[in-house]
């Protein structure tokens, strides 16, 4: 349609046609006459990167000693064809030059250097029909459904070593790469994984060691001479990071893997594979982690490190079994993403001075709220970076550190050796510090120390679980600490959400329903009337979510005189609450509205982070 060869109405007719008879569109409008062979090739080889073309003619007389270099249940199972041998390349006619893994297989049988052609998935049948015998290339199918994939665990730092067979690295689910996807972002994401694979990682990432951060593994090298699993694997992390995703998540599912990154905390789907490549995936993880691989029923934590040019990235890899196999999440930690400082957080102006005169206090209590994946670890992070000086001892207890800090001293929890939060905290005790952050406050034992140590003139910083700031002096109370500790103690309790930014390179105006703007300022509407509001329309930098990156939003409650008197009444949450906001205390939903009039973020996202009562 973008060439002016077809119009819409052309399209819809194709697309009828389609779900009728099935088959790929381009035989279609072939087929029904709405553009020539030259049309249809043209424009698929553009999209597939001007990959050559293979006309019907080029299937008219296919040498056999050509035919015969690859196998029937090959050509079959790929929709592949070879149409001429020049030296040492084999030109490969394809339905899909992108699959990978038919290029993989079709190299590996014939020794041959593979060169791509595109071509309609009609000529090709057509082809295979006429040179292979159709007996023939039955009893290799069922031969081949009947092997195993035709990789084995290995011992050495690769993990994996091609044995046998052809390898059948596709998905049985179709034909062609095997990949499907719900989604424009995921189909674009999966295009750049194909991408990567069949550029063999050039510029990739490297694996660093996990005993030394100096000596740096090669993983490109590794791709290079070993089995197509290492590649997968080593583009779906560069991929990940390349796309700004905190997470991985390799999943066996029956009948299929599934591949999902989280963005700007949003999980999207980016591939699907057969569910036995799940065993050689899980593997090569595991030994890039140095986690014990013949381990398949417990649980595994391990710990990548790579470098991607100058940057060094952390990966947390767990793995857990599940019915159809080990299922693995990774947390992707970029240093270089992040900026540990207060002002680029998200606070508002007046909140973030409540938040500074607080932590420069010399001894008490400051505890950041709010769910998993709120950022609340990247604030303490940032407030620590502001306290630290060589003057001051800095000490943390966390599980996992996320990010090592220069200048302090960082515990990692390992409570199979009685390390827990409460143990690092009676051990810091002892190491002479000034501050302290402690990962979580869990329980009651360690609540109890931590208010010991701000008693005895220390400053502690650490983080619970609630939803709002007031709800954390309820929380408190409920794990029967006294709530004149609580009051004697407490200097600021700090509840914060991370909602997704507007893409700057699509940010457009719009107009929101009224419904929207009753629900996201239900006391006071008018205020937003006169304002422009905004909206990612899509495009390449934001993959086409309107969205890229994060900022957080924040309540900042100072433990004030009147809180601290209703702390010892045991006054309910929503009173705290309400005299907060009496007291100047910006809320989550007041926080995200100012970024909504500023432009930062849209409505949907505000609503969706935050509640009103």
């Amino acid at each position: 349609m973008d060439a002016g060869i077809i119009t819409e109405e052309q399209l819809k007719k194709a697309l009828e046609f389609q779900k009728r008879n099935g088959r790929r569109l381009g035989s279609i409008l072939l087929e029904l006459g709405f553009a020539t062979e030259d049309d249809i090739l043209k424009v698929l080889s553009e999209q597939f990167s001007n990959v050559p073309v293979a006309k019907k003619r080029h299937f008219e007389n296919i040498p056999e000693d050509v035919i015969k270099l690859v196998p029937a249940h090959i050509a079959a199972r790929y929709d592949v064809i070879p149409v001429a041998k020049k030296g040492n390349k084999l030109f490969l006619a394809m339905v899909n030059p992108d699959d990978h893994f038919a290029i993989e297989d079709v190299r590996f049988v014939t020794k041959l250097d593979v060169v791509p052609l595109i071509s309609l998935e009609d000529y090709i049948k057509e082809a295979i029909k006429k040179y292979y015998k159709v007996e023939d290339m039955m009893d290799q199918l069922v031969k081949v459904e009947d092997e195993d994939l035709g990789i084995e665990v290995m011992g050495g730092e690769t993990g994996l070593e091609r044995t046998s067979g052809s390898g059948l690295l596709e998905s049985r689910t179709g034909k062609g790469s095997g990949i499907t996807t719900g989604s424009s972002t995921g189909s674009e994401i999966e295009q750049s994984i194909e991408e990567i694979l069949i550029a063999g990682d050039e510029g990739g990432v490297e694996e660093v060691p996990v005993k030394s951060e100096e000596d740096a593994e090669d993983i490109t090298a590794i791709a290079d001479e070993t089995s197509p699993i290492v590649k997968l694997v080593n583009a779906i992390l560069l991929e990940a990071i390349r796309r700004r995703a905190s997470d991985i998540h390799i999943e066996p599912y029956e009948n299929e893997l599934r591949v999902r990154y989280r963005i700007d905390g949003v999980l999207q789907e980016v591939l699907k594979r057969d569910v036995k490549l799940i065993r050689p995936i899980v593997a090569r993880l595991k030994a890039m982690a140095k986690m014990k691989l013949e381990e398949k029923r417990r649980p595994q934590d391990g710990r990548i490190r790579l470098k991607m040019g100058n940057k060094r990235i952390d990966v947390r890899v767990a793995t857990i079994p599940t019915v159809y196999g080990e299922k693995v999440a990774m947390r992707i930690l970029d240093r270089s993403a992040i900026e540990l400082k207060l002002d680029v957080l998200g606070f508002e102006e007046e909140s973030l001075k409540v938040f500074r005169k607080a932590i420069k206090n010399p001894n008490g209590i400051v505890l950041v709220t709010g769910p998993t994946g709120s950022g609340k670890t990247t604030t303490l992070y940032a407030a620590l970076q502001e306290l630290n000086s060589i003057d001051v001892n800095i000490s943390t207890v966390e599980d996992p550190v996320e990010f090592t800090l220069h200048g302090i001293n960082q515990v990692q929890v390992k409570e199979d050796v009685g390390m827990t939060f409460a143990a690092g905290l009676k051990a810091f005790l002892r190491q002479d510090p000034d501050i302290i952050m402690v990962g979580e406050i869990r329980d009651l034992e360690t609540a109890e120390i931590a208010i010991r140590a701000s008693l005895t003139g220390h400053l502690v910083l650490s983080t619970v679980h609630t939803n709002t700031a007031a709800a954390t002096v309820t929380r408190l109370i409920n794990m029967d600490i006294e709530p004149f500790l609580i009051a004697s103690t407490l200097l600021v309790v700090v509840s914060q959400r991370l909602v997704r930014k507007i893409c700057e390179e699509c940010k457009e105006e719009y107009k929101p329903d009224d419904s929207v703007i009753l629900d996201l300022s239900p006391e006071d509407p008018d205020r937003l009337r006169g304002v422009k509001f905004y909206k990612g329309r899509g495009c390449e930098k934001c993959f086409g979510t309107g969205y890229k990156g994060r900022i957080g939003i924040y309540e900042v409650m100072p433990i004030t005189k009147r809180i601290r008197e209703m702390i010892l009444k045991k006054a309910p949450t929503f009173e705290i609450e309400k005299v907060a906001i009496e007291e100047g205390m910006i809320t989550l939903r007041e926080s995200g509205i100012r970024k909504v009039i500023r432009g930062i973020t849209t409505p949907d996202e505000v609503l969706k982070e935050t509640k009103m009562e």
